[in-house]
């Protein structure tokens, strides 16, 4: 397969992924607007599954899926990956649509370059170049137009969804770069199915999975259609997501995944009849266009400083 066919396969998979991810927004918070289901639970739910979905097929695939852990060193990092990372990013999406709604929940991980680029300007004790700080700015501004359509006196959602859509940021920016060398050495698919299976089995010992409520609810056909849609649309999200990467440009994933928060923002407003003030559309336009813009300029000036 040619370079220009490798592209294109690439180009595909982030879309179909982003697309995907968008999509499972919105009918998370179907799920809970319409149902008494608890975050806990439905998470738990939905990683253990997933987890078990994809290890299952990659022992399918004659993949040997447990040498991961007979290193100690390796073994320790998956563990801390499948808490922090997989359990912290999806814990705190879902608790973010929960206290507010899809598009905002999905738009907060947008903030993740931000708490990046601060992490490796603080451990290298210096600060951001200038294009970074007019980016932050940007996505700042473009953050506050969408939480307060333009008004200095007011927040148009709660301090709880505000906090926990900050915590998408972190834990999203934390799932982007502990896993690397994981992923480099184990591969991607192995790293995703334990971190899943570790963080769901975490959440439900934590929470007493064996004491919860809502088992009931999955006897609901229509409940339990959605959840398995959820997981599998998810599951295949990571997937999609991460395997074009090996295709395309860090630069090329960024740009395309944008499509992630717009299918979000689509669904809602066609399904969950969701809509945005006009200073919000703003904020949401300026937010992508930032994130996008520090992708496009740091790629170029890597290629310079090269």
């Amino acid at each position: 397969m040619n370079n220009t066919s490798q592209r294109a396969k690439g180009i595909i998979m982030i879309i179909s992924g982003a697309m995907l991810w968008g999509a499972t927004g919105p009918m998370m918070e179907w799920v809970l607007s319409s149902t008494s289901i608890s975050v806990s639970f439905m998470l738990t739910v939905r990683l253990v599954l997933a987890g078990l979905m994809l290890l299952g097929f990659l022992s399918f695939k004659r993949v040997k899926i447990f040498s991961i852990w007979k290193n100690k060193y390796w073994l320790l990092k998956l563990i801390t990956f499948g808490i922090f990372g997989m359990l912290g990013v999806q814990y705190t999406f879902v608790a973010a649509i929960d206290a507010s709604n899809a598009v905002l929940a999905t738009l907060l991980q947008f903030l993740a370059p931000i708490f990046i680029m601060l992490y490796i300007s603080f451990s290298q004790r210096k600060l951001p170049p200038k294009y970074q700080v007019i980016g932050i700015v940007g996505t700042l501004l473009g953050l506050f137009l969408l939480l307060t359509n333009g008004s200095l006196t007011s927040l148009l959602v709660s301090n709880s969804a505000l906090l926990w859509g900050l915590g998408v940021g972190l834990t999203f920016s934390f799932y982007t770069l502990y896993p690397t060398s994981l992923m480099n050495e184990w591969g991607v698919l192995i790293v995703v199915g334990w971190g899943m299976l570790i963080g769901g089995l975490v959440l439900g010992i934590f929470n007493g999975f064996w004491k919860f409520d809502d088992y009931i609810i999955l006897t609901q056909p229509t409940i339990s259609a959605m959840l398995v849609a959820i997981i599998f649309f998810g599951t295949l999200a990571f997937v999609l997501f991460l395997g074009s990467m090996k295709h395309i440009s860090p630069v090329e994933t960024s740009i395309l995944s944008s499509m992630e928060p717009l299918t979000a923002m689509f669904i809602s407003v066609i399904w969950l009849n969701r809509t945005l003030e006009i200073w919000q559309i703003v904020g949401v336009i300026c937010m992508i266009s930032f994130v996008t813009w520090l992708s496009i300029e740091g790629s170029r000036r890597t290629k310079l400083l090269k």
